[in-house]
């Protein structure tokens, strides 16, 4: 059974493993290409885009797919569009696995907005000292907020995405530690954090280390995603879907 797993999240990396060594199938794991130095994966790995909606039909027909799983970020809206129509158009059964958004806790101090524009006017005109944990692709709005000092923390270098006076990057990429997350914050005098709502384990001890020091988190929602699609929110899940879609072929 040909599938196609369009990746870059842990619960794409999770499903490879599952499905490496699988003689019943036969994937082949699709990568964005926007990290310079992505993890090693079990099974084949493309990288870059398909050219669309009707490159990625092309490429399910020409590679025979017959099943695809949908595991990118839950930021990549524009992605998961165009699988969701191409595999419409293609006949080919769609999967997405998304991992659960984070919600929140007594303590938690969240002000969720819609976008990283309003992200940036939530911070405020007064001057304040912000743990931006956004991803490098998402930070030239917060150049309209020159005022603030930001600490950045991105996998990829930041180069000239944030043209602001006050810039701290690290490059650093998750899993993080709650009390390594904590002793950043208090370390840098953070009064702020902005992130986005990724959902999962692996980044989530920033918002526990920000309750822990009672900060303020400014929290951007995610986008929508097409309606229809089936989902499950663990590879184990996503795993159990193609093993019943693999009994149902000729």
């Amino acid at each position: 059974m040909r599938i196609l797993v369009l990746g870059g999240t842990t619960e794409a990396s999770a499903l490879a493993a599952r499905l490496a060594g699988r003689s019943e199938f036969s994937p082949v794991l699709s990568m964005a290409g926007r990290t310079s130095d992505p993890r090693l994966m079990p099974i084949p790995t493309r990288i870059g885009g398909f050219g669309g909606v009707e490159g990625l039909v092309r490429f399910l027909h020409d590679e025979r797919v017959e099943a695809v799983v949908d595991a990118t970020h839950p930021f990549a809206a524009i992605m998961s569009r165009n699988a969701a129509e191409a595999c419409s158009k293609a006949g080919v059964p769609l999967l997405a696995l998304r991992r659960p958004p984070w919600g929140p806790r007594e303590g938690d101090r969240w002000t969720e907005v819609p976008s990283m524009d309003a992200a940036v006017h939530a911070l405020g005109k007064a001057p304040r000292r912000v743990f931006l944990t956004v991803g490098r692709l998402e930070l030239p709005p917060f150049a309209a907020g020159p005022q603030h000092t930001y600490l950045v923390r991105t996998i990829e270098p930041v180069g000239d995405a944030l043209p602001v006076p006050n810039v701290v990057a690290i490059r650093d990429r998750a899993p993080f530690d709650e009390a390594a997350e904590r002793a950043l914050m208090e370390r840098e005098r953070i009064e702020v954090v902005v992130t986005k709502n990724s959902g999962g384990a692996a980044t989530y001890p920033k918002i526990a280390a920000a309750r822990a020091l009672g900060l303020p988190v400014i929290i951007v929602a995610r986008p929508g995603k097409p309606e229809g699609v089936e989902e499950v929110t663990t590879a184990e899940a996503a795993l159990d879907w193609l093993e019943r879609r693999h009994g149902r072929s000729p």
